[in-house]
């Protein structure tokens, strides 16, 4: 009990305490457990996998979705509310010193380096919009933005070199005097320009983007990041793990389709600069990695010449293979293997060899990668015409080592397509009860749009319980174990052990059937290959 305190008093505080205490207890029943479950609603509906959420960058801004002009304010504008982590824009220098946004050298065919800003003013950017200052830019870019960073593009001068670091002085003195440094990512082709930057300002965020120096010369250098195209860290595989291991940020540049947004999120890049930004938060529900698969094994084509042995070995003959094909499968010839542009591409030519009048290739992972279970991704292009038989097709690993004949290893045949029917995807699963010999093999085909000149996603699921074959993120056809009593045993299911991917292309055969000779050269085109795991909890 309080002392000093009349008795009015002391029965007052009593009721305000009662009071207090009566509303912890409401707040603490009622309120807080609605709270909570509001919190749970929030995580249980945030994205599956935020520790891989590759961070966005507008490449020049968001203008594409509503056909906004590149590196306009309007651009800048939609990138903030889309709420977007970056806007990308470039920075020239005007003959008077005025530093404008524009990306090419000329704005509407004058000289930007070698004219006046009133000289450029007589013209406007498509949707009226006058060439911005980077005044204006930043000023823009300030306005009830609380996400975007700016990603500041210093492009290279065509005068000098000193002019190109009188630039990036007057650059940072912009930022400097609207207090936006801390809000700013400077980016450059031009290695003295970032130098310059971080003689001046030594923490600056800067990011490099000719792709011709090493994570770790950056590192040396004092600059934080690598902003490359695409090829130059698929040239240059080992630079991703050099660029983590010294805690370089990892950006790629320009994004644009949904088979190169899968590699940078298969990759764990830290950021994509794109021009299809919508596009890509799209991408991030559907991707493999950001739905419980890992990357494990993958050719992105990324070299020329040879298929890489590393990953591929080849088979040769020209024996029919059992179906009476006509080829005869060659080796090491950049007649009938070879990469280019990206792609793989495996020749069928219409040549004598052996008893055979037509070469081809035919390439697996045999002793490169062990697939046992998984997700597996094939990006192909078909040839047209009858006669081509091109496969995406798996063996088990028993039938090499001559521990078990087919067809009791079991077949696993992710797409095929014969020339004499258009259009028409097969998927198979044979087993020593099911087979085609029999007729009883497990089958599904359907027509799919323009096999020929546009390139599909052929893959498959497979778990232990079941295999999913996938089309252009489609499910086309599921096969489960133990959906009748024979499927469960390995006559009837075969598939629950280490299996190899071959990709060739057959020419004639059984299946086959006649061969249009004016065919040839005949192109089975692949743009990639990806093998995924399940992700450990």
């Amino acid at each position: 009990m309080v002392r000093g305190l009349k008795k009015s008093e002391r029965s007052l505080l009593f009721l305000n305490s009662l009071f207090l205490y009566t509303m912890r207890l409401l707040f603490v029943c009622f309120c807080l457990p609605f709270l909570l479950s509001c919190n749970g609603f929030r995580q249980a509906t945030a994205p599956k996998d935020t520790m891989q959420q590759v961070k966005i960058i507008a490449h020049r801004g968001a203008w594409k979705k509503n056909n906004l002009p590149e590196n306009s304010i309007a651009a800048l504008q939609q990138a903030i509310q889309s709420g977007y982590y970056g806007s990308e824009f470039d920075v020239r220098m005007t003959i008077d010193d005025s530093l404008v946004i524009n990306h090419d050298p000329e704005f509407h065919q004058i000289s930007i380096e070698k004219n006046t800003y009133a000289v450029l003013m007589q013209y406007t950017l498509s949707n009226g919009e006058k060439l911005p200052t980077l005044r204006e830019y930043i000023l823009a870019g300030l306005k009830n933005n609380t996400t975007t960073k700016f990603i500041c593009e210093i492009k290279p001068s065509g005068i000098s070199k000193e002019r190109a670091s009188f630039i990036a002085k007057k650059v940072l003195e912009h930022f400097d005097t609207y207090q936006a440094g801390k809000k700013v990512v400077y980016i450059s082709f031009d290695y003295n320009i970032l130098q310059t930057i971080l003689r001046i300002q030594p923490d600056a965020i800067t990011q490099y983007l000719e792709g011709n120096k090493s994570p770790a010369q950056l590192k040396d250098d004092g600059i934080i990041g690598a902003d490359y195209h695409l090829t130059a860290w698929q040239n240059n595989p080992g630079w991703i793990t050099e660029a983590k291991k010294n805690k370089i940020a990892l950006n790629v540049w320009t994004v644009n389709t949904t088979a190169d947004m899968d590699w940078v999120i298969n990759n764990e890049i830290d950021y994509i600069t794109t021009n299809e930004p919508e596009l890509f938060t799209e991408r991030t529900n559907t991707t493999p990695v950001n739905n419980g698969w890992q990357l494990t094994w993958s050719d992105e084509f990324s070299y020329t010449g040879l298929p890489d042995s590393n990953k591929w070995v080849y088979e040769t003959g020209g024996h029919g293979w059992g179906n009476n094909e006509q080829q005869f499968y060659v080796a090491n010839s950049l007649e009938n293997t070879y990469v280019k542009n990206g792609i793989l591409h495996i020749v069928a030519q219409k040549k004598n060899m052996e008893n055979s009048a037509y070469t081809s290739a035919k390439i697996t992972t045999y002793k490169k990668v062990n697939i046992q279970y998984g997700k597996i991704e094939v990006m192909a292009k078909l040839p047209r015409g009858k006669g081509t038989w091109p496969a995406i097709w798996m063996l088990a690993e028993t039938l090499l080592s001559k521990k078990e004949e087919w067809p009791l290893c079991g077949e696993i045949d992710i797409m095929e397509h014969v020339g004499k029917d258009s259009n028409v995807v097969h998927t198979s699963l044979h087993s020593y009860l099911y087979n085609h010999i029999k007729q009883t093999q497990i089958t599904y085909f359907d027509t799919l749009q323009n096999v020929f000149d546009q390139f599909h996603k052929y893959g498959i699921e497979w778990t232990g319980e079941s295999i999913k074959f996938i089309i252009d993120d489609r499910l086309y056809f599921e096969s489960k174990k133990g959906q009748d009593n024979r499927i469960s045993t390995n006559e009837g299911w075969p598939f629950d052990k280490p299996f190899y991917l071959i990709l060739n292309l057959a020419i004639g055969g059984n299946w086959g059937g006649e061969i249009d000779q004016t065919i040839f050269p005949s192109d089975f085109q692949i743009d990639f290959v990806r093998i995924y795991s399940k992700k450990r909890p």
